[in-house]
């Protein structure tokens, strides 16, 4: 190679010329008071030459090459790792024309400068991102491997518009903020940097110098895909290829299947605490393994979706993910997002939905998370009565700061659209709705109007609702909302919030009180059981019996219920009978549908040697039996949200604490009744609309299911004797502790 002057014409080598404005720049571009490191740094044009200037501090020698014949300019050191030179025939704005050789003490590296690259996020992006309208913000913020001016890199950038410096740091640079200064667009407070020659799989943060000038804690990316498993803390570059999906079929048809009038039995699942502890498939990712056991497991028992607790980036486990940080990235205990993607797949070639559980509601105050992001309260809430969640410790996020609420919509689009995800269960719904929410008076700040209703939460709610819904169609919201805010799953147009469905906590908490009394009590407590009726067509509905229901002392299902370990068991198997014929589609939390005896656990899994005994072997039966007689029977799913579907029968036998109803599907019948006593009850008449023979579609006392074997010989015919206002009725045979299913034939 030749080497070319870096000097001006009848300079000698040892006078080179002095690079003054590198000089009187140095100083605050490393204390970060230099509003454009881009200013300073990369090639600058001084006549027919341009002065380059590098920053890489602790390097030995830096040379740069010049064109396809690799021209060598040596390049004068200065302090504190600038390197600078005026090199002839070089014109800035063409960032592949040279390249830096850079020695450093354990070796050699070539790469193109990060500061000869121009702006790299355009106009209409920073527009959109300032009014909070941006629909790709993931694909626009955040690291991606991309091809700039031919060159083969990564871009970075992230919104933090108060900071004085914001550097990338990793592996590639040492951890060094002096390294890769970003250049700040000011119009919407976003740093941006391309790094030439990195690939995925490059683990990074960023280095912020705030507001005050104070070196704050190295921050994990917002809007990192991929992270480091916990307890490490670093986003990761995700590898770019495409997932290959392969249910184009499915998501041609999931609208229909998660319509108002499909069955939707849903299996909430912990991912980190499903699996047996068999040994089987040791090394191998928790989704892959997922996907080879959970998902012929749940479809074998009739559910038509899973529901996970939330798999998003989360520091402590012990959370079960309802604290998140990484609100773009799977968690990496579970495997790589191509894995995760790869189990949504296998989920949806096997007929099964995914709901994730999100959330929106707040994030927790670890260093390296969104906490005083840029040296401010940029995130959330300055003021604690605003921005501090007392019952988790943990900090709210500004839903009334636009670049907030899209990042959070943001968030909802990334596992709707990137990762097929089929609905999102939104967390703590009811936290949201109101600004005195857990507080005491004075402890909060009233809104515009005065009122204790958080408007900005209100409009941020149907803004990813309506956009979630526009944008991908057939996917559905759930609110997890446990007051009587009206209109939750109401459209937005008259006024409601725009969620597909809404949890009934209120019925959650009824019945299972109820359930957990002695029976020979509940004669005074009947109303916990009919009361869920008089507002059941107030909103779309889901019946859950959730992961809340078996943590924190609550105990199991199981054992919440009363008497000797048979009794138990029948209690069991008569609630879930009468959940799965009550009005509202069901979810049930993973354990549940073996009789778990212990409180669940996250840190270990499932009881599953106790399906060795037949009463837990039975209580799994009986779920499979009720998911599909759910699904195969109309009558019980389509009018769900109907009032036509449903007609009381016996809603006042508190002595015998007896509930009876009717579900209809047009001139279909289906009758339910429960006897929640441990006494059984022959010759019980029960009037009904139609003659003929109904035939005993689900008995829960049934021996098959660890039951007495009571029942009614596969269903009765009806007798011409008036009972409950009608002229036809049957004799029933009335099971102790149980519910009977029966459906009218023909």
């Amino acid at each position: 190679m030749t080497s070319g002057s870096q000097f001006s014409p009848g300079a000698t080598p040892t006078d080179p010329p002095v690079d003054h404005g590198a000089h009187d720049a140095l100083d605050d571009l490393l204390a970060g008071r230099h509003p454009d490191p881009f200013h300073v740094l990369g090639p600058h044009a001084d006549g027919s030459r341009s002065w380059v200037r590098v920053l890489v501090p602790d390097a030995e020698q830096v040379t740069l090459l010049l064109g396809d014949k690799n021209q060598e300019f040596p390049l004068t050191p200065a302090r504190h790792g600038m390197f600078s030179g005026l090199v002839d025939g070089l014109a800035p704005g063409q960032p592949s024309a040279y390249r830096l050789r850079i020695q450093w003490p354990t070796g050699e590296q070539i790469t193109e400068d990060p500061y000869a690259f121009g702006a790299l996020l355009g106009d209409l992006d920073l527009h959109l991102i300032s009014e909070g309208r941006h629909e790709d913000l993931a694909e626009c913020l955040g690291s991606h491997v991309m091809e700039v001016d031919g060159i083969q890199g990564v871009r970075f950038a992230v919104w933090a518009p108060n900071a004085r410096r914001v550097s990338v740091v990793g592996d590639f640079n040492s951890w060094d903020g002096r390294r890769h200064a970003m250049r700040l667009r000011h119009s919407a407070g976003v740093w941006e940097i391309f790094v030439p020659r990195l690939a995925a799989g490059a683990r990074y943060k960023y280095e912020v110098v705030g507001a005050e000038g104070n070196l704050l804690p190295l921050k994990a990316d917002p809007m990192a895909r991929q992270t480091e498993a916990p307890p490490a803390t670093a986003s990761i570059v995700p590898d770019p290829a495409p997932f290959t999906w392969t249910d184009d079929a499915w998501m041609a048809q999931r609208g229909a299947r998660q319509a108002q009038d499909a069955p939707i039995s849903v299996y909430e699942v912990h991912a980190g605490s499903w699996l047996p502890r068999d040994g089987k498939d040791d090394g191998e990712c928790i989704w892959r393994q997922l996907a080879t056991r959970l998902v012929p497991y749940a479809r074998d028992l009739g559910y038509t979706h899973l529901e996970l607790m939330p798999i998003m980036e989360h520091p402590f486990g012990g959370s079960w993910g309802y604290q998140p940080l990484g609100v773009f990235a799977p968690t990496a205990r579970y495997g790589t997002p191509h894995d995760f993607a790869a189990f949504i797949d296998a989920c949806h070639a096997a007929n099964l939905a995914v709901i994730l559980d999100w959330v929106p509601a707040h994030f927790p105050t670890d260093t390296h998370g969104l906490a005083h992001f840029d040296g401010t309260a940029l995130y959330e809430y300055q003021d604690p009565r605003e921005g501090f969640h007392p019952d988790w410790n943990t900090l709210i996020y500004n839903l009334g700061r636009t670049e907030v609420r899209n990042f959070m919509v943001a968030s909802a689009l990334e596992w709707v659209r990137r990762y097929h995800i089929d609905g999102l269960r939104v967390d703590a719904v009811a936290s949201m709705l109101y600004r005195d929410y857990s507080r005491k008076a004075g402890e909060w700040i009233p809104n515009r109007h005065g009122g204790r209703e958080n408007l900005e939460a209100v409009e941020f709610l149907r803004d990813m609702n309506a956009t979630v819904h526009r944008l991908c169609p057939g996917a559905i919201t759930v609110a997890e909302e446990s007051t009587a805010w009206p209109g939750v799953s109401s459209p937005i147009e008259n006024g409601g919030l725009g969620f597909s469905y809404k949890w009934n906590m209120g019925w959650m908490h009824d019945t299972l009180r109820y359930m957990e009394t002695d029976p020979i009590h509940r004669r005074y407590h009947h109303n916990d059981m009919t009361f869920g009726m008089v507002y059941a067509y107030s909103e779309r509905f889901i019946l859950p019996l959730s992961h809340d229901e078996v943590v924190h002392g609550k105990g199991s299902l199981l054992n919440k219920m009363p008497g000797d370990r048979w009794q138990r068991h029948a209690n069991l198997r008569a609630y879930y009978g009468f959940m799965w014929s009550h009005p509202g589609k069901k979810l049930l939390f993973m354990g549940g549908e073996i009789a778990q005896e212990r409180e669940w656990n996250h840190d270990a899994s499932l009881d599953w040697g106790s399906l060795d005994d037949g009463l837990h072997r039975g209580v799994q039966k009986l779920m499979r039996d009720l998911n599909y007689v759910y699904a195969d029977v109309p009558a019980l799913h389509r009018h769900d949200h109907d009032p036509s579907g449903f007609e009381w029968v016996i809603g006042d036998d508190t002595g015998n604490s007896v509930i009876a109803f009717l579900r209809r599907d047009g001139d279909a019948l289906v009758l339910a009744v429960s006897n929640f006593t441990p006494v059984p009850r022959e010759d019980y008449r029960i009037g009904v609309p139609r003659a003929g023979f109904w035939r005993e579609r689900i008995n829960t006392d049934a021996a098959d299911y660890g039951g007495s074997g009571m029942g009614n010989g596969g269903g009765r015919n009806t007798d011409g004797i008036a009972a409950h206002g009608q002229q036809q009725s049957l004799a029933l045979t009335l099971p102790p502790l149980a519910t009977v299913i029966l459906q009218l034939e023909g």
